[in-house]
């Protein structure tokens, strides 16, 4: 997204069953550390038990 000071990136982690941003991360460049940063907060955040499914689009929405 385009903010005041350049490009932001942001990734998102959802739960599912409850519909709310577990996690979540932005920053100025779009490298695997951010992404996985985001998953680590929900993972911190929710201590899922065993069993864990994570589905992940796979992608990305650039602006044009």
């Amino acid at each position: 997204m385009w903010t005041w000071q350049g490009w932001l990136y942001l990734a998102v982690v959802i739960d599912l069953f409850s519909r709310r941003i577990v996690g979540w991360a932005a920053d100025s460049h779009m490298r695997t550390e951010f992404v996985l940063d985001a998953l680590a907060m929900a993972l911190a955040r929710r201590r899922p038990g065993p069993g864990l499914v994570h589905h992940s689009d796979r992608g990305s929405l650039m602006g044009d």
